[in-house]
């Protein structure tokens, strides 16, 4: 017994020492892209954009640069699911701002609640989309007088650009790889299809 506590104490010991490693080059690359992607939207916000204030600037992409630049391997961090989790959600928070204008205490749970469960039926389960359903309906008259413009402006053309950025920076050295092709996701998709093949 004592060999198996003092086996599973090293086997700890080294899964912590290993997650507790600190590199640079890693965290350089992850600054730099989210840099340049958070800088490159906050660039057309005041070039471009002035008379909407902050409104191409959404809160939920930041979220997004956490798991886009700092956690690649992740599934919810993948193409599909930024671009897809962000306007999925959008809709439906615009979506649920229209069918129950100015009652913040159904609309906020609504949307953040419909929007995890669309999220997971079109496969697209991306965290900040809960922020940008309700972003859609708790931002003020802007945001919703905008209406579906903005699930196209700010929300798909920036999750874009943010995506446009990943792919450059996130694939400039040889150990970060975006989008991750083996993932644990891909292969749980690939086995799901096989077995409604094979029966």
């Amino acid at each position: 017994m004592k060999k198996g506590i003092n086996r599973h104490f090293r086997v700890y010991r080294y899964v912590f020492y290993k997650e507790t490693l600190v590199d640079f080059k890693e965290q350089f690359w992850s600054f730099l892209g989210a840099f340049i992607g958070i800088g490159i939207i906050a660039l057309l916000q005041s070039f471009q954009l002035p008379h909407l204030e902050s409104i191409f600037l959404i809160g939920s992409f930041g979220a997004s640069s956490v798991l886009i630049y700092g956690a690649i391997q992740s599934p919810l961090a993948q193409p599909r699911n930024l671009v897809g989790g962000h306007v999925v959600s959008a809709l439906v928070g615009v979506t649920v701002g229209k069918i129950c204008p100015d009652i913040i205490w159904i609309t906020a749970p609504l949307a953040v609640a419909f929007a995890i469960v669309a999220m997971q039926f079109t496969r697209t389960l991306h965290p900040p989309g809960g922020a940008t359903a309700l972003i859609a309906v708790a931002s003020g008259t802007k945001i919703s007088s905008m209406g579906y413009l903005y699930v196209l402006s700010p929300v798909l053309s920036g999750s874009i650009i943010l995506l446009v950025v990943a792919l450059i920076f996130n694939n400039i050295t040889s150990k970060r790889h975006y989008p991750v092709k083996r993932s644990r996701l891909r292969r749980s998709r690939r086995r799901q299809i096989k077995k409604r093949f094979q029966s």
